[in-house]
């Protein structure tokens, strides 16, 4: 039976001033555990730490700043010993092929999947710690269902996750003989400040605060994988098993489509 957040646990999220990352932090809040959050805007994280100064603490950084994050490290063990680290950071542009850009490709990746493997510089040694003393130590990488098929416009954004957890699943392979968990969650659409920006239309969308529900379920209950929804997720995955040339062809229509509608909205 998984240990995982049985008791006050200590936590490290990043990206917790807006979006999952504030839900996730609001929900483990309120089950009572000690939290230091990580995001770019002092004031959302201060708001946030009000609301349980005791458990609380605040450690502004930009995770894709290597300087940033080493000056926060000694706050991830401010209540003690790590047991988990949720790292959720990340950014989703999309890309207009009439007007390729690698810098959107570049965006994405460097926040994506460099900005959480700067993380581990200081989350790993922590966790390690931790798992050294013979506690349950949790390594989560919030990525997205978006990898499984090729949408248009998300070359950037769904090579950055599927880049993001390859790197988790070699994580996992490597540090399974150290007894520290790496989880790997891979949302559907979830209602953000992100995802607000989108222009197309979001199947099976998901408040932020039911994202976090789901998450934090997830992650008592000792799995490795979280995805959400299921419907959605499921269909995502049935669709990447076609055989490629079908997908090819399923994935330049939607493109087409998606297109059209763009341009009949413009």
């Amino acid at each position: 039976m998984s240990q995982r957040l049985e008791s006050t646990s200590n936590i490290w999220i990043t990206g917790a001033s807006s979006g999952i990352g504030e839900a996730v932090t609001r929900e483990l809040m309120q089950q009572g555990h000690r939290l230091v959050i990580t995001g770019r805007r002092q004031e959302a994280l201060d708001q946030l730490c009000a609301l349980a100064p005791e458990r609380m603490k605040p450690a502004r950084a930009d995770t894709t700043d290597r300087e940033a994050l080493q000056a926060i490290a000694a706050d991830l063990e401010a209540f003690g010993s790590l047991d988990m680290a949720i790292l959720n950071a990340g950014t989703c542009e999309y890309l207009e092929i009439a007007d390729y850009d690698s810098s959107i490709i570049d965006h994405n990746v460097t926040t994506n999947v460099v900005g959480t493997a700067r993380c581990l510089d200081i989350a790993l040694p922590a966790l390690r710690r931790t798992a050294q003393q013979g506690r349950p130590a949790t390594l989560v990488i919030v990525s997205s269902s978006a990898w499984w098929f090729p949408f248009g416009r998300a070359e950037g954004y769904g090579a950055s996750k599927a880049a993001l957890t390859y790197f988790a699943h070699s994580l996992r392979a490597d540090l399974a003989s150290e007894g520290i968990d790496v989880v790997v969650v891979s949302p559907g659409f979830v209602k953000t400040p992100l995802t607000d920006r989108n222009d197309f239309p979001m199947p099976f969308l998901v408040s932020s605060e039911e994202a976090a529900t789901r998450i934090v379920s997830g992650l008592r209950k000792g799995r490795t994988e979280i995805a959400f929804p299921r419907r959605f997720t499921w269909t995502l995955k049935l669709l990447g098993a076609l055989p490629q040339g079908l997908i090819d062809r399923m994935a330049a229509s939607m493109s087409r489509q998606s297109r059209k509608e763009q341009e009949s909205n413009g």
